[in-house]
């Protein structure tokens, strides 16, 4: 695929600490030779590239109808290859029900299958260095509250995610 026809990608924006303590851990961790994206939560990893004003109109919609939300850190996950944090947050999840729905007729299998908000903060290693990390990390591991802030669209160009554009959650709510 090329230029408009590339996919679409859309994450979670935190705020600035949350989103350092995140990418902080996924520099740290992941392999640099294969970190060619920033920390993030991904609620869509294949919208249509070529429907992007369509898109980005939901987008936007779906951003202007809610207020920014707190989201909790509940635990580690493991990835067989790797080691993600675990997120839990109703806003989220209704947010991306209501983009699903919107979407249904373009959504591929992955992005149809049981979302599990994550931020992988490590892949594409060893088994047992995952898990290894997982344990490690487990030991100390205490919850935490991030907040999140927006909606991010990204168009996949193979490597490094192109930034589209950010759209902000209402303020004032």
């Amino acid at each position: 695929m090329t230029g408009d026809a590339d996919p679409l990608i859309l994450s979670l924006g935190f705020d600035g600490a949350s989103f350092a303590r995140f990418d902080g851990l996924r520099r740290t961790h992941f392999p640099a030779a294969f970190n060619r994206i920033p920390a993030h939560l991904t609620l869509f990893h294949h919208l249509p590239g070529d429907r992007l004003a369509e898109v980005a109109a939901a987008v936007l919609a779906a951003a202007g109808a809610i207020a920014p939300f707190d989201i909790h850190v509940t635990g580690l996950r493991k990835l067989g290859r790797g080691v993600a944090l675990a997120l839990e947050s109703a806003d989220l999840a209704s947010v991306r029900a209501r983009l699903a729905a919107r979407f249904a007729d373009a959504l591929t299998p992955q992005d149809r299958q049981g979302f599990r908000p994550h931020v992988t903060i490590q892949n594409k290693v060893e088994p047992g260095e995952a898990l290894a990390l997982h344990d490690r990390l487990a030991v100390d591991f205490t919850p935490w509250t991030a907040r999140a802030e927006a909606l991010l669209l990204w168009r996949y160009r193979g490597g490094p995610w192109e930034a589209e554009n950010r759209f902000e959650f209402r303020s004032g709510a």
